[in-house]
């Protein structure tokens, strides 16, 4: 099959960028999208031009590094990750236009590549679980209802490609805040400093410049993972509930208190 692309070029973060048009031939149905990438890139290098700047990592939908918005949608026209996206999903000679993420917060890097420190940055104001719990217990030490475990393994899925970023008119990262809240608030071990966490989280999050909660739903709809905006809801309870704990502390406790 032949295929046109239509690719974003961009030096870097502070030069200028265009789409830039390239034909492949010969392009095999089974190949993997970031295959045909790099066959691509393979041309280009034959011909002395510079190759397509691009991430890709585990070429298994875990890592979460291949993000290219693919004919208007994050990851392309399935709900996946683009390594796991193939060529079948696309029609004998049809164009395909390939940009990176759109947010402020996701700079350029090269090309389609973008920097998502941001989402590492979140993580690193309270996406952990710093009590001493001592020794590591046994699985069956601590019951947890089966729903609750779940409910926390599904949002624990979460890759942090950015997908809900890209799909959201906003540029929103509140479901990849929500999930990782969500799968440590559930579980015991992640109580003792829930109200902390969402506190660091959500200040971090607004710092880096990413937009509203649109309530749309596209989020949910473009993520590969499938993570429900569900969490966004827990989210706002834990924050509203944290804020007004923090609130009643600085007052020096409620109004019942002081009658």
């Amino acid at each position: 099959m032949k295929v046109k692309l239509k690719i974003w070029r961009q030096q870097n973060q502070n030069s200028k960028g265009a789409f830039r048009t390239y034909s492949l031939d010969q392009v095999v149905s089974e190949m993997s999208f970031l295959e045909m990438m790099e066959t691509l890139n393979e041309q280009l290098i034959k011909k002395g031009e510079d190759p397509v700047a691009f991430d890709h990592d585990c070429h298994e939908g875990i890592c979460g590094m291949c993000s290219m918005h693919i004919n208007g949608r994050p990851h392309g026209p399935l709900r996946t990750t683009t390594c796991q996206l193939y060529m079948r999903s696309f029609k004998d000679g049809q164009t395909i236009i390939v940009e990176p993420w759109r947010a402020r917060a996701f700079p350029v890097v090269k090309d389609l590549i973008v920097d998502r420190s941001a989402f590492d940055r979140i993580l690193q104001a309270g996406g952990f679980i710093s009590v001493n719990t001592g020794g590591v217990p046994d699985a069956n030490a601590i019951p947890i209802p089966k729903k609750i475990a779940d409910e926390a393994f599904n949002s624990a899925t979460c890759i942090g490609c950015g997908a809900c970023v890209a799909a959201c008119k906003n540029a929103s990262a509140m479901l990849f805040v929500s999930a990782k809240i969500s799968h440590l608030s559930l579980l015991p071990q992640g109580k003792p400093e829930r109200k902390e966490r969402v506190e660091s989280m959500v200040a971090q999050m607004d710092k880096e410049g990413f937009g509203g909660c649109s309530n749309t739903g596209a989020c949910e709809a473009e993520c590969p993972k499938g993570i429900k905006i569900i969490n966004i809801a827990r989210l706002n309870r834990e924050y509203f509930g944290a804020m007004l704990t923090s609130y009643e502390v600085e007052v020096g406790g409620t109004d019942d208190d002081h009658e």
